[in-house]
């Protein structure tokens, strides 16, 4: 049981405190923009050298340490787009209504980020090509696919738009959101997500599984997990920004309610 638990409180905890890193330095004044984004692009060249160091032998260190490189990669990719640095070539709020005018100009808006993505994603495909240790091509696969899915729901409306995520510069993204109960493909993703979450535990409580396999599943799984509760906020009662509040405190009430105010539309 503790080898269980163990993953599952790293998988929690690094997915907490990253994301309150990135929204702290978020917070911060852009004139720090440079040093974050620095940082952040040292810090993902040297998780993309663990990856291919740590690709052929699969055992406990290595996939703790193939999971952790892959939020670090996937990190730079959330502190550039926060930071403005590498969003779209759309700089400005949406103008159409409805349909594919407003589709292509909320594409237009994040393509850079979305390019680069792509590009990160191929990277670690390529490091990690027929190797023994796929925990860190799993891990950013599952981010990649539901951040995807979250997205497309933000575009198609919810209820919590977490508008307080939301820097000043970037208030104009609020435009290409809606709020409504529910849409269609909410339930698909949840549905769709929660099959591939429920393989994953089968796998990993086979007792033909490795003690190194079933903690890279148990990982990649409890990231699932995570990402699907994230879903089921959207629609919920709740706000998850309490959890981060201590990464929010630079955040003033202002930027909230123009946030709350272009996303509304």
């Amino acid at each position: 049981m503790f080898e269980l638990i163990v993953p599952v409180l790293f998988a929690i905890f690094i997915w907490w405190f990253s994301t309150g890193v990135v929204l702290l330095l978020n917070g911060m004044p852009r004139t720090t923009f440079r040093w974050s984004v620095l940082i952040s692009s040292l810090l993902a060249v040297v998780a993309l050298y663990g990856l291919s160091h740590t690709a052929d032998t699969l055992n406990v260190v290595n996939a703790y340490c193939a999971f952790t490189c892959a939020l670090l990669v996937w990190g730079w990719h959330e502190l550039t787009f926060l930071t403005s640095w590498l969003t779209g070539p759309r700089k400005e709020p949406c103008t159409a209504a409805s349909g594919w005018p407003r589709f292509s100009q909320a594409v237009a808006a994040i393509l850079w980020h979305e390019l680069g993505i792509c590009v990160g994603g191929l990277l670690i495909a390529a490091i990690t090509w027929n190797a023994a240790n796929q925990v860190g091509m799993w891990t950013f696969a599952v981010l990649w696919a539901m951040r995807t899915s979250a997205k497309l729901n933000l575009f198609f409306g919810v209820r919590n738009l977490s508008e307080e995520f939301l820097p000043t510069h970037l208030i104009y993204m609020g435009s290409y959101f809606r709020r409504r109960a529910m849409n269609a493909f909410l339930p698909i993703s949840i549905i769709l997500s929660s099959a591939v979450l429920f393989m994953v535990a089968l796998r990993a409580v086979n007792v033909d599984a490795t003690a190194a396999g079933r903690v890279g599943l148990i990982l990649v799984g409890s990231m699932l997990a995570m990402a699907i509760l994230e879903h089921f906020l959207l629609v919920l009662p709740l706000s998850s920004t309490a959890m981060w509040r201590w990464a929010m405190r630079r955040r003033t009430p202002l930027v909230a309610a123009s946030a709350a105010d272009s996303m509304g539309r």
